[in-house]
């Protein structure tokens, strides 16, 4: 597998599940298997268990480098029900702070917000893209949340939003359903974004150290569709950096 310079969809210790890793060990992971750009995106607060609003409002005072790695700070910020029904926000981290990360993602999660119909959860990716702040969409390749690919992949292109291909959801092991139709969903989206010359962004959603950088069945989605490496933004740290900014 070619060298892909950066992982930016990693979670540490802050996220309260599946890992005791802190920030610096992902660092040291990161260094050792030759990233050039690490990115940290904990889950939202109403993610149970996760970090309060209080540590994205710290982030702004952490450090750009560590272990002399360049390091991006960001949330993956969790979709909640409609607002028109619960009178809720839209996202789980209010304007303020996302204003001030490197960053952010937003998905949809059963803990936060319940699987609808191919209509409804399509509408409810789109209607996130249109927030300033969200420039990354999660696992849009959840078979729990059925969507329309080329309406979702059309809206990624006029609200300049990446989509993810993400290699935990291909896993054997994966929670986001029967990795087959994960991948059969994946390949939808490649044809699309090849169609339409836009680029896409590989992730790990490592949960810990072990898996950061790995991307071995999402590249095999590449490879298998021969999408362009030109459109995989993993491949050059500048070029994501361009495209966040």
């Amino acid at each position: 597998m070619p060298f892909l310079e950066c992982d930016i969809h990693t979670h540490t210790i802050a996220s309260g599940h599946a890992t005791k890793d802190t920030l610096t060990r992902m660092a040291q992971e990161a260094s050792a298997r030759g990233l050039k750009l690490l990115g940290i995106c904990e889950h939202g607060p109403a993610m149970p268990d996760s970090c309060s609003l209080s540590y994205f409002r710290n982030l702004a005072l952490a450090p750009s480098k560590r272990l002399h790695l360049p390091v991006l700070y960001g949330a993956e910020v969790n979709i909640m029900e409609d607002s028109a029904l619960s009178g809720g926000p839209l996202l789980d981290i209010p304007d303020d702070i996302l204003q001030t990360l490197d960053y952010c993602i937003a998905g949809l999660h059963p803990a936060c917000r319940r699987p609808g119909t191919t209509a409804e959860n399509t509408a409810a990716l789109i209607h996130v893209m249109q927030h300033p702040s969200v420039q990354i969409i999660a696992h849009p390749d959840d078979v729990q949340y059925p969507v329309d690919y080329k309406l979702l992949v059309e809206a990624a292109m006029d609200y300049h939003v990446l989509l993810e291909i993400n290699n935990s959801s291909l896993s054997p092991d994966g929670y986001r359903g029967n990795p087959k139709e994960v991948a059969k969903n994946d390949r939808t989206i490649l044809e699309l974004c090849r169609k339409y010359h836009y680029p896409v962004l590989l992730s790990s959603d490592s949960h810990g150290h072990s898996s950061i950088g790995n991307f071995t069945s999402a590249f095999q989605l590449i490879t298998e569709t021969d999408f362009p490496a030109g459109l995989v933004l993993n491949f050059s740290a500048e070029r994501l950096l361009s495209f966040l900014t």
